[in-house]
Parts: C-alpha cells; sequence; structure tokens
C-alpha cells in the first residue's frame, strides 16, 4: 500500500518494505534528490539508553540536507540554520513502514520573508520525489 496524503507538516507513504529496506531506499533516493543525511537518530535506541523504556518499534529519523538549497536560503535568511536539516523518518507499523518528510513550507510559514517560497518550493518537490520513489 503506497498512498500518500500531505498533513500540515509532513509527507507520508506507507510501504511494503522491510524497515531495513526502507531505511536503506529512503537514503538512495535523498541522494539522487540531491540530499545527504547528516545526522541519524534511532529514536528506540535512544529513548533505552536515556530514559530505559521500550518505545516499542523501530524508529529513525534522518537530517537531510541539501547543500544548494540551504545556502541559497541561508544567504536570504542568516538565522534559517534554527529550521535546517529537513527532517526524515522512516517507522515501523504493523506489517508496514512508514517513510516521510517535513514539508519545507509549513517550516518557513514562521519565518516572514517571501523570497523563501521558491526555495521551499524546490525543496518539497525534491523531498516528495524522495518519498515517492521508496513507494515504487
Amino acid at each position: 500500500m503506497s498512498t500518500g496524503f500531505t498533513e500540515d507538516y509532513g509527507y507520508r507513504k506507507r510501504v511494503r518494505l522491510s524497515y531495513d529496506e526502507a531505511v536503506q531506499r529512503v537514503r538512495e533516493t535523498l541522494k539522487e534528490q540531491g540530499f545527504g543525511v547528516l545526522t541519524e537518530i534511532d529514536v528506540a535506541a535512544t529513548l533505552k539508553q536515556k530514559l530505559d523504556v521500550d518505545f516499542g518499534r523501530r524508529y529513525v529519523i534522518l537530517g537531510a540536507c541539501n547543500p544548494q538549497l540551504a545556502y541559497r536560503a541561508l544567504s536570504r535568511e542568516t538565522e534559517l540554520g534554527l529550521l535546517l536539516p529537513c527532517n526524515v523518518i522512516v517507522y515501523e507499523d504493523g506489517e508496514e513502514t512508514v517513510v516521510a518528510a517535513v514539508e519545507p513550507h509549513a517550516m518557513l510559514s514562521v519565518v516572514p520573508n517571501e523570497s523563501l517560497k521558491e526555495i521551499a518550493d524546490e525543496a518539497t518537490r525534491r523531498l516528495h520525489a524522495a518519498i515517492d520513489a521508496v513507494a515504487r
């Protein structure tokens, strides 16, 4: 099942891939769209280590950055780094895996700078393409 939908802050698809396959595919499709993964947070392992709790599912947060888009955005809004990188998540949900990316327009809605719209449009297009490619 690969139906995608957009909410206020994320674009996601359910995929019939194992968690490990989905994480690998997300990394590949992000790279194809010009993004590198700068950070990786294993949520379950972190919660176990810090709080000694079992989260109950595998869940990773990947901090993705497209250097060209980041440069253009930071050149127009110096403190935009507070909202970077773009987070992409992969998590187990029953027999399926969910892959999702932050919606750049939602992130930038807190910044009163209209010149960022075109950059958000391109980031949105690229992140959606990466998520859609995982579901194929």
